[in-house]
């Protein structure tokens, strides 16, 4: 990925001090309580169920519908907050990720826990869009890709590491202490941000020409429908991956707490594989290997349902694609837009959380209807029309900003 180096100069940011050592890291972590707090039901699923009184589904809804409300809520946010100083609405999104976790804890009902999750996913669908645009901030321009990669890290780790933790929780304390450690994790990465991140970052203000700009944009337009088509496919299997599993394969608790980790620490050697060559193969073909690689793996999953092991597999394929390939998108899209970063890698946040709930929305209606197999192939149709797209982009150049 290279950058024009005019173009990046005309970036409309503000910047009143040097960043301080460790800020990216901060910035990591607090993804990684975000990306925990967001996706903390998928490897709960059975607990929310039998504990609530609910059905699989409409446990699962808690995903779908948090979703929806984090698609609206991350360019709404982008331009209610755009002229707030960085560390200040970082900050204040991960105390209030981190109060919401606390207050769950101690839901009475499916209900009140919904709202709390929609209350939270309004404020949380802010700080990982504005992370990546405030790293852009604080380091050196040749650097950018890698370092918004590195942030996206967080996003990993917290499938890789976050997941099977909340499925071991869950499965032996309850899921009331999955939503207590949360919250208390929150609180640490609050700490880190305050500490590290450096005062005085703005963001250029967004108003409605930011985003007729960016629908003129047509390399922006068709990224933002390969996240929607990424992420959708893959959703329709994650969000019920531990069910599915039980039903395919008779596996209990502590195996899904396994696929879990397998899937995020290949995940993890992805993403930073993807950090290394990012700079020098560009993210355009970087991200075509890291879908093929998905689209690779969810095939082992299709054929190989009922058979654990060669799911495994399947699983492990798909991990290390999917480590690199939303930090690709949005690396593509600051290269698409230099000007309008922020406001772009804000509607890539609310696609990606559309495709969640196209994807979560679509897989819970098969598996209510028993469709256990079909899923694999469902979510296979989605991921090879990302790639297809990708590939097409390869011809489509940005639209001239006047």
């Amino acid at each position: 990925m290279t950058f024009d180096l005019n173009a990046a100069a005309s970036i409309e940011y503000r910047i009143l001090t040097v960043s301080r050592p460790y800020a990216p890291t901060a910035l990591m972590v607090g993804n990684f309580v975000t990306g925990i707090a967001l996706l903390a039901p998928t490897a709960m699923l059975g607990e929310l169920s039998a504990g609530l009184g609910v059905t699989i589904r409409e446990a699962g809804l808690l995903i779908t519908f948090g979703a929806l409300v984090l698609c609206v809520g991350s360019p709404l946010s982008a331009w209610l907050t755009s002229r707030i100083e960085r560390r200040h609405l970082l900050t204040s999104a991960v105390a209030v990720i981190a109060a919401a976790n606390f207050i769950s804890a101690f839901a009475p009902n499916y209900a009140t826990l919904l709202v709390i999750r929609l209350l939270m996913a309004a404020i949380a669908a802010l700080y990982t869009p504005q992370a990546a645009g405030t790293v852009a901030l604080i380091v050196p321009l040749q650097k950018r890709g890698s370092s918004i990669a590195y942030v996206f890290l967080g996003w990993t780790l917290a499938v890789a590491v976050g997941l099977p933790l909340v499925t071991f929780i869950a499965s032996r304390y309850g899921w009331r202490a999955v939503y207590g450690s949360i919250g208390m994790m929150s609180c640490l990465s609050y700490a880190l941000l305050a500490w590290r991140l450096p005062r005085g970052l703005f963001g250029v203000p967004v108003d409605l020409k930011t985003w007729t700009d960016l629908a003129r944009n047509r390399l922006v337009v068709l990224l933002l429908l390969i996240t929607t088509l990424q992420i959708s496919g893959q959703f329709v299997i994650f969000t019920f991956m531990a069910p599915l599993l039980t039903q395919l394969t008779g596996a209990g608790p502590d195996a899904g707490g396994l696929i879990f980790a397998a899937y995020g620490l290949c995940g993890l050697v992805g993403i930073m594989t993807a950090t290394r060559i990012v700079d020098g193969w560009g993210a355009l073909n970087t991200s075509l290997l890291a879908t093929s690689l998905v689209l690779s793996g969810m095939t082992v999953w299709a054929t190989g349902a009922g058979t654990l092991p060669v799911m495994t597999i399947g699983v492990a394929i798909w991990g290390v694609g999917f480590g690199a390939i939303n930090s690709m998108q949005q690396v593509r899209l600051v290269g698409a837009a230099p000007a309008l970063a922020s406001a772009s890698v804000s509607l890539n946040t609310s696609v990606l959380y559309v495709g969640q709930a196209i994807g979560s929305g679509i897989g819970g209606l098969l598996f209510a209807g028993g469709q256990f197999h079909a899923s694999g192939f469902v979510a296979m149709g989605f991921v090879a029309s990302a790639l297809a797209a990708i590939i097409l982009s390869r011809g489509i150049s940005a639209t001239p900003q006047t």
